[in-house]
């Protein structure tokens, strides 16, 4: 039996985030449908390019993943995850797809939550000429 879903309480999908991750400005297609259940978010996280539509991508994650630490570690949070687009509700849990993304994006979360905690931990005193 596979984990519970991230919307029933499961953790698997808020401590991976491997989905979320792809350096192709065109990775999560936005249609019309996904656009409006968006509703004001859309106009921040959606861009258009020959026609079509697609989620933001920022720093190689979706625009719309929060990446945070809590004490269990690193967290992957969907700010959109009740409006998300059908390309991302279509990808379940444990499923195959759901382990390709693992296998080949697996670290990528891991680094992007080591980066922003390597920032958070800097003091400002480390810019500091020590001259």
């Amino acid at each position: 039996m596979s984990e519970p879903l991230a919307s029933e309480g499961g953790e698997g999908c808020l401590r991976c985030g491997a989905c979320c991750f792809s350096n192709l400005a065109t990775y999560v297609p936005v249609r019309g449908d996904d656009y409006a259940r968006l509703g004001e978010r859309a106009e921040e996280l959606v861009f258009f390019t020959d026609n079509r539509a697609y989620l933001v991508m920022h720093g190689g994650h979706c625009a719309a993943l929060a990446i945070t630490t809590d004490e269990d570690g690193a967290r992957f949070t969907c700010l959109v995850y009740a409006t998300r687009p059908a390309t991302c509700r279509e990808l379940h849990r444990g499923s195959p797809a759901c382990e390709g993304e693992i296998a080949e994006k697996g670290a990528r979360p891991r680094r992007a939550h080591d980066a922003l905690v390597a920032l958070r931990v800097r003091s400002p005193r480390d810019d500091k000429d020590p001259t």
